[in-house]
């Protein structure tokens, strides 16, 4: 036993240690979020309400069936209810009765309603899928800025790892005297400001994960961390669209715009809805009651001899016909002719806001590209420069702080190709995602 303990504490600690170290991919970040996000709960729980509202949609086209029984005893001065009398006697009252009603007609209230509520089903689903397109999105911006922290801290720690090479070699020189050391000064000064780079790089990714770990409701901060790869700029056609294209695309694909589209049917079934209530109606109904009497002054009929002489039975139509109600009927009716209309104007103001977005978006993609194509060009220009300054700085023909400038200048070519790569991934990822692409592939 002692050995199976142990052993199971081993293999625990193993899995332990695993999930701890576990890396995260986009798909499982994003997949994460679509099961935990709070804001996506509260409307999966605003879509059970909605089908509840359903339920009573339906309920109204079914009849109304209330029974009702009672039993009373009477001390005291009484009426005899056979003979009409007063009298001074306990007595006992037994009655029961069963009322069933149905609307047979009412302006077609209920059948607007049923068909509201399917609607109102789906638009909330439209706001769930919308809120689900929200947080992806919000997911991937930040995966993204863990990757890019990622790839500025190993810039500058490669970069660190050069200038401590040549402060080596430049304190060699130095002692030779072949160079003065001033220029070993320089180096070292340049190295220390490198020190403070990687620091302030290492807080930046920390706070990366440690932000998209809330978006994703992990506490484990310390050991949260997603996945590294080699994650180069995604084969994309969007580009070949207009913004135009891409514009009546989203008009197809984006859920505000649905949600807009579904609230003016709404307005218009609620409206319907009003208008209903200004008509007649008509119901039928049907009521059977039976009673049964009992007093200490006289014999009465047994109990069921009683129930079955006393029944009795009403049933009828009912119209009822609107005619004055305090405005309240007409007054709703403009209310709701008002409400389509500012539902209306809001679909407008959506397009309106989607389009100038969408057209945002576009431009944003095509400079991100540009400045991501004229970084690498300075980049391989850096480079070569770069090299050419080694080769005279080694020869003695360049001081420290020319070769200190050359070398910064590198240094803040390979972080602008760096910045430029992940800013153009995620413009082009928030242009895919207008055009209705998935975002959870960025190779």
């Amino acid at each position: 036993m002692k050995k199976v303990f142990i052993y199971i504490v081993l293999i625990a600690g193993t899995i332990a240690t695993v999930n701890a170290q576990k890396s995260w991919t986009l798909k499982e970040c994003v997949d994460h979020a679509l099961e935990n996000n709070i804001a996506i709960k509260q409307s999966q729980l605003d879509r059970k309400n909605t089908e509840i509202s359903k339920s009573d949609a339906i309920g109204n086209f079914l009849p109304t069936a209330n029974a009702s029984f009672s039993h009373s005893w009477s001390i005291g001065l009484g009426q005899n209810p056979l003979t009409g009398q007063i009298v001074t006697a306990t007595q006992k009252n037994t009655s029961g009765s069963l009322n069933i009603g149905v609307d047979i007609y009412n302006g077609l209230q209920n059948v607007n309603r049923l068909h509201r509520a399917n609607l109102a089903i789906l638009a909330n689903q439209y706001q769930l899928d919308d809120i689900k397109d929200n947080t992806s999105l919000q997911v991937v911006q930040s995966f993204l800025q863990i990757l890019f922290n990622k790839e500025s801290l190993k810039v500058l720690q490669t970069q660190y790892a050069v200038t401590i090479a040549e402060l080596k070699r430049t304190n060699e020189l130095v002692k030779e005297g072949v160079v003065p050391k001033g220029d070993a000064l320089e180096i070292e000064a340049n190295a220390a400001t490198q020190e403070q780079q990687i620091v302030n790089a290492e807080n930046a990714l920390r706070f990366s994960k440690i932000s998209l770990a809330q978006l994703l409701l992990i506490n484990d901060y310390e050991n949260f961390d997603v996945a590294e790869g080699d994650y180069m700029i995604p084969a994309t056609t969007i580009m070949n669209n207009t913004p135009r294209q891409i514009f009546e695309k989203s008009l197809e694909v984006r859920n505000n715009v649905k949600i807009s589209e579904s609230n003016i049917e709404l307005a218009e079934y609620d409206l319907k809805i009003a208008k209903g209530a200004r008509l007649p109606s008509l119901s039928a109904f049907y009521g059977f009651s039976t009673n049964y009497f009992d007093s200490e002054l006289f014999p009465t009929t047994p109990f069921n001899i009683q129930i079955s002489d006393n029944k009795s039975h009403a049933f009828g139509l009912r119209l009822n016909i609107p005619i004055l109600n305090g405005f309240s009927a007409r007054n709703n009716v403009r209310r709701n002719e008002i409400a389509i209309e500012r539902a209306k104007l809001n679909l407008d103001q959506v397009k309106i806001d989607l389009e100038a977005t969408v057209n945002q978006a576009y431009n944003d993609t095509k400079g991100a590209l540009k400045a991501y194509e004229a970084a690498e060009k300075t980049l391989v220009s850096r480079k070569e420069a770069h090299k050419y300054s080694t080769e005279r700085f080694n020869e003695g023909m360049m001081n420290s702080f020319d070769f200190s400038q050359s070398k910064q200048r590198l240094e803040s070519a390979e972080s602008d190709v760096v910045r430029t790569k992940f800013d153009y991934i995620f413009r082009l990822k928030i242009l895919e995602f207008y055009f209705g692409l998935p975002l959870t592939d960025l190779k």
